[in-house]
């Protein structure tokens, strides 16, 4: 996707700090190599984090179709790329997502987009879980959410605990998904399939 949303006094800002933040790493900012790096980083942290500038609400209102469909429905294995609020590097995996649709429909690129609005921000894996979880169940008023999310986290495999295949699943669920035994299993069986 491209972004071309810069602000430019933001970018002015944040390249002026990289610039500190080379110096105080013992780099010269001023090699050849270096010197465009701050204003590469301010832009990219800018795309990093656009997130905050959209209403993942209104990208699911903005697809909404009256269907009665009540089975359930299932985009699975979506892209996630995130930053972590706590050392600010990147985690990154897939999301499978599942609703019980109760005379609501949604588009289905829209749920990969609401995946990406929430993702793009500064984050942890736990309270990304539930924000995509409670954005559609709020929006869409289906008879159940289940979301399901597996990250591997570069805080934990480049610098700390250093477990490179480590992964993390989190998960959060409402109405059929939490309350029906049988209505969540076959929803982790068919995220666990490969039917394609």
């Amino acid at each position: 996707m491209k972004y071309d949303n810069y602000k430019e006094n933001v970018t002015n800002d944040i390249a002026s700090v990289y610039q500190e933040v080379l110096k105080n790493l013992g780099e010269d900012p001023n090699r050849e190599g270096l010197q465009k790096t701050p204003e590469r980083v301010a832009k990219a942290l800018q795309f990093l984090t656009h997130g905050y500038d959209l209403d993942p609400a209104e990208i699911l209102r903005g697809a909404l179709f009256h269907e009665e469909y009540s089975e359930m429905v299932i985009v699975k294995d979506i892209e996630v790329y995130s930053l972590c609020e706590h050392h600010m590097l990147p985690f990154f995996g897939k999301a499978h997502i599942a609703y019980i649709p109760n005379g609501t429909i949604v588009g289905l690129s829209k749920i990969p987009r609401v995946v990406d609005a929430f993702a793009r921000r500064l984050q942890v894996q736990e309270r990304l879980t539930i924000e995509i979880r409670d954005c559609i169940q709020a929006t869409l008023n289906p008879l159940g959410v289940a979301v399901v999310i597996e990250c591997s986290h570069m805080c934990m495999q480049m610098r700390g605990v250093q477990k490179q295949n480590s992964v993390t699943t989190s998960s959060a669920f409402t109405g059929a998904f939490l309350k029906n035994e049988a209505t969540r299993k076959e929803f982790i069986n068919l995220v666990q399939a490969k039917l394609h």
